[in-house]
């Protein structure tokens, strides 16, 4: 027997495949597919749980290879499958639709060679009218995730995908959001300049008109991208223009696709305006506060990393209310939680926009904002609810900075520096500087909500407030000096500023070293009168402060005053009583005594009550009447003279000790703080009294 050479081997081998592949192509173009519709439909619909139909005519054709391809590969054929009528349903449960995806008509071109790999490469994919609704549930389920067959042997691949006229629904009940996309082709757009490092720009070759509703309220948009979407190169780039309204919110993007395939990047220039930032939280997950209206324009960002995305909002410059904002943001994605980082600049920030982060806006801000009006007309601190159940949607790491805080009152706040942090629920502001009336204010503030109530926690020290600078448009302030130093230790439960106040406990201090007064506004505190007129009449001057020292004991919410002392030249003010931070109500008792005698003086008690809305400052009725009814009676009986005696004030206040004062006050507003109570003002020691007295001189 003659043993076969191995080149007739070969021969035959290829003999043998090209006759193979010959019956396969006469096969393919001979056999009438739509009698495998059936087989096909039943397969599809089993793998993926959904009905899966071929209604229309299905054929095979082959095609010449890419040109693209390298070598002999350029020549292989690849078969061409154009199905009709193809739709796939939704499931029971939706809404958006009765099919997930159809469309009159599908071109698949399928390169061979890679099938022996077991992997499906489509080189071609087109949609003919296509009709796509998707709907994803309130507890995150979803219409386009189909059965779970398990692992697959097989890998898909779509190199290039085109589409035409057709119409997309997206129905999202977990933010309430209905929106469809109306498709068509239009006239290719050239878009000018290439990505830097990246393939040419592709044209625009569709357009689309957005329209449905967001809460209940209408979306409109539009917008064009690329006709063409080619997907085989990791630098393909596919551009996109899109503008929407979304309720009260405003969007556009205007940028390019990274590597669509599996959309590698995204860089797009982004502009964002609404009525409140809060609101973008449902679109985009990002937790932001409460705000007035905003608008903002910058680079947003996007790079994969493994299954999550890492976004960059760049060199972001805009507006919260009148107040102008600028930085850079990323949001970063991570287990348990997504961190949310960056700085955040503003040369001039109102404090009235603010107002809403702590609710403590009007209600007719509210109401333009379209939030529901909640502040009672009695109440003067916020009562809005903090929404802790929002505080675990992300941690925060974010640095602020202002150059300038605007108020509505007089004095200026300058140089805000906040570090905002936001991990495990629990809020802090570490610190909050800002600089007041020439000094400046540090803080530290814990808002703790990792319970049903917060816990919060505030530390404050003021450090040398110039007092002329406390009263800016006081004229006959300007001429006053000396410095305030205060400290405030606070710890309180609630959801609310109001709440959180009203179970408030801690201590309050505050001293004034050695400064100058107006005596004009001291004399109308003291109601004497012929000082008063005269001074107004010819002239203010300065008054000499020796000292001012004061101390408040906070327990539940009520401030009660354990000393308050003003010392000046000629006068002594000693204030007792309260402050209701539960009841926001003031029932203080003010009692100035001369240093000199006085003449036509009605100096009585003075009282401050009422609420903090609707604040009542006068004389106390009792010893005013009784000087008065003194004077008519005098005049009744004796002379009319005789009438000035109860008038005039003989009496002397004895100096105040302004160092033992002043060091006692020290003492308590520099010592370690805690819950306070009722006890009167701290001891210090004669040492201490000493040494004060001795840096007096």
């Amino acid at each position: 027997m003659t043993r076969s050479t191995p080149l007739k081997i070969l021969g035959w081998s290829l003999a043998a495949l090209l006759a193979l592949i010959a019956i396969v192509a006469i096969f393919v173009l001979t056999f009438d597919w739509n009698r495998a519709r059936p087989y096909i439909n039943e397969k599809v619909s089993e793998s993926t749980g959904r009905t899966f139909v071929i209604g229309g005519d299905l054929q095979v054709k082959w095609q010449q290879g890419l040109k693209t391809e390298p070598g002999w590969r350029r020549y292989v054929p690849r078969p061409v499958i154009s199905a009709q009528d193809v739709r796939m349903s939704n499931p029971d449960w939706a809404t958006a639709g009765p099919q997930l995806a159809s469309a009159k008509r599908i071109d698949v071109a399928i390169h061979p060679l890679p099938l022996l790999q077991h992997r499906v490469v489509l080189t071609d994919l087109a949609l003919a009218s296509p009709n796509i609704a998707l709907q994803r549930r309130a507890d995150g389920s979803n219409s386009w995730t189909l059965k779970d067959n398990g692992p697959s042997a097989w890998d898909v691949e779509i190199q290039r995908m085109a589409f035409g006229d057709g119409v997309i629904r997206y129905l999202d009940e977990g933010i309430a959001l209905d929106v469809h996309a109306k498709v068509s082709s239009t006239a290719p757009d050239a878009t000018p300049g290439d990505a830097p490092g990246n393939a040419p720009v592709q044209k625009y070759g569709i357009a689309f008109t957005l329209g449905g509703s967001y809460r209940k309220a209408p979306v409109t948009g539009g917008g064009k991208a690329g006709a063409v979407l080619s997907l085989t190169d990791n630098n393909t780039v596919y551009p996109v223009q899109a503008h929407a309204v979304l309720g009260k919110n405003k969007a556009s993007i205007d940028g390019t696709l990274t590597d669509p395939r599996s959309l590698s990047g995204i860089d797009l220039q982004l502009s964002l305006a609404g009525a409140s930032m809060a609101d973008l939280y449902p679109l985009t997950g990002v937790l932001l506060p409460e705000t007035p209206d905003y608008a903002t324009k910058g680079r947003l960002l996007g790079k994969k990393d493994g299954a999550s995305w890492n976004w960059t909002y760049q060199n972001f410059k805009g507006t919260v209310g009148q107040s102008d904002l600028a930085g850079t943001l990323q949001y970063l994605p991570r287990q348990p939680r997504p961190l949310l980082r960056g700085e955040v600049t503003s040369q001039q920030l109102r404090l009235e926009d603010l107002g809403p982060t702590i609710g403590a806006d009007s209600n007719a801000r509210k109401q333009a904002r379209g939030k529901a009006p909640v502040q009672p007309d009695n109440k003067a601190l916020p009562v809005e609810q903090f929404n802790t159940a929002k505080w675990n949607a992300l941690d925060a790491d974010v640095k602020f900075t202002g150059k300038k805080l605007v108020r509505t009152h007089d004095i200026p706040l300058n140089n805000v520096v906040a570090n905002i942090h936001m991990k495990d629920k629990v809020l802090s502001l570490t610190p909050l500087n800002f600089g007041m009336a020439g000094g400046n204010i540090t803080s530290n503030i814990t808002l703790d909500g990792r319970q049903k109530t917060i816990a919060a926690q505030a530390k404050v020290a003021a450090r040398h407030l110039k007092i002329r600078e406390l009263f800016p448009k006081l004229q006959s302030m300007q001429a006053s000096f000396g410095e305030v130093y205060g400290d405030a230790a606070l710890t309180g439960h609630g959801n609310s500023v109001s709440a959180m106040l009203a179970s408030a406990n801690g201590e309050l201090a505050a001293t004034v070293s050695e400064g100058s007064v107006s005596q004009f506004m001291l004399e109308l505190a003291g109601l004497n009168l012929a000082n008063a007129v005269f001074v107004k009449i010819f002239g203010d001057k300065q008054v000499h402060l020796n000292c001012l020292a004061s101390d408040f004991a906070v327990t539940n919410g009520q401030a009660d005053v354990r000393r308050f002392v003003l010392d000046t030249d000629t006068a002594v003010v000693n204030v007792t009583g309260n402050v209701n931070l539960a009841t926001e109500t003031l029932d203080l008792d003010v009692r100035p005594r001369t240093k000199g005698a006085r003449i036509i003086t009605l100096r009585t008690p003075l009282y401050a009550k009422g609420t903090f809305k609707n604040p009542a400052v006068g004389p106390q009725k009792g010893p005013l009447a009784l000087k008065a009814g003194a004077a008519v009676a005098l005049a009744t009986v004796v002379t009319p003279l005789a009438a000035l005696l109860p008038l005039v004030n003989v009496d002397k206040a004895p100096d105040t000790d302004c160092a033992a004062v002043m060091a006692q006050a020290n003492a308590t507003r520099k010592a370690p703080t805690s819950p306070a109570t009722n006890a009167p003002a701290k001891k210090v020691s004669e040492a201490e009294i000493k040494k004060a007295q001795q840096e007096k001189k």
